[in-house]
């Protein structure tokens, strides 16, 4: 399954202490928000169109991870990422409609000077992880299917494992539901080409306004392992979505370490790092 025809989106700064822990939280310090909570930008990682330069390759995938040949501190980044229907009036994104939702790695590269988020987003192909595991989603208000879910994250090298970030509910994210939808809505029509962030009015137009884009909303803290370890060839990146009402943190971790995953109400992302 590829989305090849969607736009690529992701959220910058949705998860308390996740941009201070990636040594990234400088970048915005110049970014106005309305309160301390906002996410920072929404970030292209993905524009259906030759015109977009490197953002025009593909990223994608379910099973690997290229790492850039001029970087050693490449990082898991654990997240959520949606499928929405974008909904277009005078060239305005005016909704976005829920469609499914999977794991998904925003693997980055930890690089302190550049310019804007997405050059440290997309170096190619195999580049970011999405599951092939899709949960239907039918709404994204309070009560919907996301409510029930969390995220887990771990490192395998070498037959060891660790926790890479957190396991962390989906609630826990800074904006969420209508509050989060409204704000990437303002973000595609409204952001401007300034500090880290892009103009993404500018990218759909390029795309011709496409009718579908996965948004990554956030990702969450690391553990103390997962933010001084980077990720090497031979290793393995896993993150998983799970539904915490039928599972929980334990059973998931005795899942990954033996290798056997149910296949309800869970989303896996396994990735070995060529």
């Amino acid at each position: 399954m590829t989305f090849k025809h969607a736009i690529g989106f992701g959220v910058a700064g949705n998860f308390a202490g996740h941009l201070e822990q990636a040594g990234e939280a400088t970048d915005f310090l110049n970014v106005k928000v309305e309160n301390a909570i906002q996410p920072k930008a929404l970030f292209p990682f993905y524009i259906p169109s030759q015109q977009a330069g490197f953002l025009s390759q593909y990223p994608l995938s379910s099973d690997s991870i290229i790492p850039p040949n001029d970087a050693d501190n490449l990082q898991i980044e654990p997240e959520i990422a949606i499928v929405f229907d974008i909904t277009y009036q005078d060239n305005k994104v005016v909704a976005l409609t829920p469609v499914k939702f999977a794991a998904y790695n925003d693997c980055s590269i930890r690089k302190p000077n550049a310019k804007k988020i997405s050059e440290k987003k997309n170096w190619g192909e195999n580049t970011k992880g999405i599951s092939q595991d899709f949960i239907e989603l039918t709404s994204f208000t309070k009560g919907c299917e996301l409510d029930s879910y969390r995220i887990a994250s771990f490192h395998i090298r070498n037959g060891q494992m660790n926790r890479y970030g957190e396991d962390s509910a989906a609630i826990d994210y800074s904006y969420f539901h209508e509050q989060l939808n409204d704000w990437m809505i303002d973000r595609m029509n409204n952001q401007k080409d300034e500090g880290p962030a892009e103009n993404l009015a500018c990218y759909l137009s390029e795309a011709n306004y496409p009718e579908q884009a996965i948004i990554s909303i956030g990702a969450t803290r690391y553990t103390e392992f997962g933010e001084s370890n980077f990720l090497q060839p031979g290793d393995e990146s896993i993150v998983v979505v799970y539904n915490g009402d039928k599972y929980n943190p334990k059973e998931i971790e005795m899942m990954v370490d033996n290798r056997k995953f149910e296949s309800a109400e869970i989303s896996l992302l396994s990735q070995l790092v060529k």
